[in-house]
Parts: structure tokens; C-alpha cells; sequence
């Protein structure tokens, strides 16, 4: 039990995908403009992640064991197919919220977060459980960096801020400031 909480503490916090590993940054600068859109990216990216980890699991052990040079592309197909599910069930659940996410929904199709919890999970050795809470860690991080960047984008458009630095050039600033904060959970944790 208290391995499985160390997996989705680091994954959550200390290895957080976006912010220590850099991965998915496309929707974390392009998403996270609004706290309701960021949310509900993030809600899909947990979706995706949990349906990727189980696949993947299943693919390392039964199929890939035979042709492990497929390790690759079989990740990516996977990955493509249940964004397509995703997509397909907002579509057709949640019409605004398919407007809303736009571009961004068919963009977890090239997340790299989501190839990166299949290459990583299946590299460490997870098991079916150890894989699932790797992902829900994952993709909590995941949603939890586009949470933290859309709530200070929303403020900073309540600021006065200088026109050199506004737009993108703001957002890679928070970014790596928020990076650089959740560095300190390495050292917080390190003692456990």
C-alpha cells in the first residue's frame, strides 16, 4: 500500500510530467487560458491516461512480449484510438464543451504525456495496479499544473502589466516558476 501511494505522490508531485519533465506542454500554454476549459482538459487527459495505462499494460505483457520492437508504434495506436473514444463521447455528451476544447481535443492524440506514461510505466515494470495509480498520479499532475497556470493567467489579466512581457512571453515565465516550485517537493519528499 504505501508503495502504491509513493507511485501517485510522485507522479502527482515530484515527477509531474508538465512541469518536471516538461511533457504536454502544448495544451499547458495553449489550454490554460480559462479554469473551466483547463479543468475539463485535464478531466480528458485523465480519462486518456487511465484507458492508455490498462492498454499498455495489457500490450507489454500478452502481445509485445513476441514482437517488443512494436513497443512504439503499437503505444501511439493505442493512444490515437482512445483519443478518437474521448472525442467522440464529449462530442456527443457535452456539445459546448467539445466547442470550448476546440483544437486541443484532437491535440492529446500528439500529447506527449500521454506516450510518455506508456513508455514510462511499462519501462519501471508497473503491474496492472501500480500502472493505473501511475496514471491517475500522472494525469492528476497533468491536470493539476493546467489548473495552477489557468487560475494565475486569469489573474494576470486583472494586472497591469508591462506590454514586453505580456502574452507568451509571461506564460513561459509562470511556467518556469511553477516549475522551479514544484522542485521543491523532490526535496520535501526526499525523507520518506
Amino acid at each position: 500500500m504505501d508503495n502504491l501511494i509513493w507511485i501517485f505522490i510522485s507522479a502527482l508531485l515530484i515527477n509531474n510530467f508538465t512541469l518536471s519533465y516538461f511533457l504536454g506542454i502544448c495544451p499547458f500554454l495553449g489550454v490554460s487560458g480559462k479554469l473551466e476549459t483547463a479543468f475539463r482538459l485535464g478531466v480528458a487527459n485523465i480519462f486518456v491516461m487511465m484507458i492508455t495505462a490498462a492498454c499498455a499494460y495489457a500490450l507489454n505483457t500478452w502481445v509485445l512480449v513476441y514482437a517488443p520492437y512494436l513497443r512504439l508504434i503499437s503505444f501511439i495506436i493505442v493512444i490515437a484510438s482512445s483519443v478518437q473514444f474521448v472525442e467522440m463521447a464529449i462530442k456527443k455528451l457535452s456539445p459546448e464543451l467539445f466547442k470550448a476544447l476546440g483544437i486541443f481535443l484532437p491535440l492529446i492524440t500528439t500529447n506527449c504525456a500521454i506516450l510518455g506514461l506508456a513508455l514510462f510505466s511499462t519501462n519501471k515494470g508497473y503491474g496492472f495496479l501500480e500502472g493505473m495509480v501511475y496514471a491517475l498520479g500522472a494525469g492528476g499532475g497533468v491536470t493539476l499544473a493546467l489548473i495552477l497556470m489557468a487560475g494565475i493567467r486569469e489573474e494576470t489579466k486583472l494586472m497591469d502589466i508591462p506590454d514586453v512581457i505580456q502574452g507568451t512571453a509571461l506564460n513561459l515565465i509562470i511556467a518556469g516558476i511553477l516549475s522551479m516550485a514544484f522542485m521543491g517537493f523532490a526535496g520535501l519528499f526526499s525523507t520518506y
